[in-house]
């Protein structure tokens, strides 16, 4: 992957969770998004990105990621670098009834959400620059792989 980054909304959860004992999310989405909107630091909301379209093996939100260690499934911690990283399992879209996506542009973007009932609404934390743009052709699949969080002290 070409690239990652933490949204403000991820630092500042992350610092609400540890320090302040505020509540966490018990569950995740990883969604698929085209290149029309770079996510950014301050992405806040998954409607503020173009998702791929849904169908054929990806259904619109993306896929449910749980808090637990199956799915962050390698924690790291580097005193070398300065620096820790968790990453999740690896993540397979398999196109059944035709491509992924079911039409229009490919998945740019790869993004970490919150489970917010609402598509829309749900809290970005967290996106992967795939690259380039992806599509699959039906019977093949979309494989995320490796997608990790650093965290680091700053040079």
């Amino acid at each position: 992957m070409a690239g990652h980054g933490w949204t403000n909304t991820l630092k500042a959860a992350v610092l609400g969770h540890f320090f302040r004992g505020s509540g966490a999310p018990t569950s995740f989405y990883v969604a698929l998004c085209t290149a029309a909107t770079e996510p950014t630091a301050d992405t806040e909301t998954l409607s503020e990105l173009t998702e791929i379209a849904a169908g054929n093996g990806y259904v619109s939100g993306g896929m449910a990621i749980a808090r637990d260690s199956d799915d962050f499934d390698t924690l790291t911690q580097d005193d070398n670098g300065d620096q820790a990283m968790i990453y999740l399992k690896n993540l397979v879209w398999s196109a059944s009834g035709g491509p992924i996506p079911a039409s229009g542009d490919g998945a740019r973007y790869a993004v970490l959400t919150d489970a917010n009932a609402t598509v829309g609404s749900r809290i970005v934390y967290h996106w992967w620059d795939l690259a380039e743009n992806r599509s699959v052709a039906d019977g093949n699949n979309l494989t995320l792989v490796d997608a990790g969080i650093k965290i680091g002290e700053p040079s």
